[in-house]
C-alpha cells in the first residue's frame, strides 16, 4: 500500500514540500513543475523517492497493524464483542489512536524526505551553501549536526497533523466504502468505489490538517539552516509576515495527490490483504 502511494504521488509531494517552504519562489503548481523542470531535470521530481518509500512502507505497515489492534481496543472500551462490526465513527478513533504509534517511525524519514525535496530551493535562497544530495549525505548530517535526537525535529507538528488527521482520514474513507456498499458487505467493494473512497478519505485528511503539515515542512526543512522556532514560534512568524494563506501554499499539488495516492494505497492494501488472507486461510 505505502509503494503504491508513493510511486502515484510523488512528484505531486515534492511540489508540495517546496511550495510550502519557499511559497514566494513559485506562483503556483504549474509553475512549479516547469521550474523544477528546467533547472533540475525530471528526476527533481523524484528527490526523496527513497526515504519516502521507506517512510510510507515504515508508516503504513505500523499504522494498519495498529489499525487493527486499536479496533480491538475500541471494542473493549464500547463493551462488545471481538467480531463485532463497529461503526465509521469507531473506526475513526481507532485509526486516530493506531496514527501516533505510526508518527514515532514517520518523523526520521520525513524529515529526510523533505530536507531532500527542498535541498536546491535551500540553496538558492543562500540559506545553505552546499546541499546534500543523497540520502546517507543527508542522514550523516543529521547526525553529526544533532544527533540522533535531530530526526525528530518536527515530531510535535506531526502528531498534531496524524491523530486529528487520521480521524478524518479513516472516518472519510469507511463513510464513503458505507455510501457505496448500500447495504451489502463492504468486503465486496469492487475496485473502483475502493479506489474513490481511499481518494476521498486521503482529500479529508488534508484539508482539515494542511497548515500544520506546511509547519512542519519548515521546521524540517530550515532546520538545515540552524536552530528554529518550534511549532507556535513557527506558525506565529508565518502567519505575522507572510499571512494566513501562506499556511495553504502548495494546497493544490497536495488535493491531486491526495485522491490520486490515497486511492491507490488503499486498493493495494485491500487486495494484498484479501490475497494473504486467501493464503493464511490455506493452511
Amino acid at each position: 500500500g505505502g509503494t503504491a502511494c508513493v510511486a502515484t504521488g510523488q512528484p505531486f509531494d515534492t511540489a508540495k514540500v517546496k511550495m510550502q517552504t519557499f511559497p514566494n519562489m513559485y506562483k503556483g503548481l504549474v509553475d512549479c513543475f516547469v521550474k523544477t523542470y528546467k533547472q533540475v531535470g525530471f528526476r527533481g521530481f523524484y528527490k526523496g523517492t527513497t526515504p519516502a518509500l521507506v517512510a510510507n512502507i515504515a508508516e503504513n505497515s505500523v499504522l494498519f497493524m495498529c489499525y487493527g489492534f486499536c479496533q480491538q481496543i475500541v471494542r473493549r472500551i464500547v463493551g462488545v464483542d471481538r467480531k463485532t462490526k463497529l461503526s465509521d465513527l469507531q473506526n475513526a478513533a481507532a485509526g486516530s489512536f493506531a496514527s501516533a504509534f505510526a508518527t514515532l517511525v514517520l518523523c526520521p524519514t520525513e524529515l529526510v524526505k523533505c530536507r531532500l525535496q527542498a535541498m536546491h530551493e535551500m540553496q538558492l535562497s543562500g540559506k545553505i551553501i552546499q546541499g546534500h544530495n543523497t540520502v546517507w549525505s543527508v542522514v550523516k548530517g543529521v547526525i553529526q549536526k544533532d544527533g540522533p535526537l535531530g530526526f525528530y525535529r518536527g515530531l510535535s507538528s506531526t502528531l498534531l497533523r496524524e491523530v486529528p488527521g487520521y480521524f478524518f482520514f479513516f472516518g472519510g474513507y469507511e463513510l464513503s466504502r458505507t455510501f457505496f456498499a448500500s447495504g451489502r458487505s463492504k468486503d465486496e467493494l469492487g475496485p473502483i468505489p475502493l479506489l474513490l473512497s481511499g481518494g476521498f478519505g486521503g482529500s479529508c485528511l488534508w484539508i482539515a490538517v494542511y497548515p500544520v503539515d506546511c509547519v512542519k515542512s519548515r521546521i524540517q526543512v530550515l532546520s538545515m539552516a540552524g536552530k528554529q522556532a518550534g511549532f507556535m514560534g513557527t506558525f506565529v512568524t508565518v502567519v505575522r509576515t507572510e499571512g494566513v494563506l501562506a499556511l495553504y501554499s502548495g494546497l493544490t499539488p497536495t488535493m491531486i495527490r491526495a485522491f490520486v495516492a490515497n486511492g491507490a494505497l488503499f486498493l493495494a492494501y485491500e487486495y494484498s490483504r484479501k490475497l494473504m488472507m486467501k493464503q493464511v486461510d490455506s493452511y
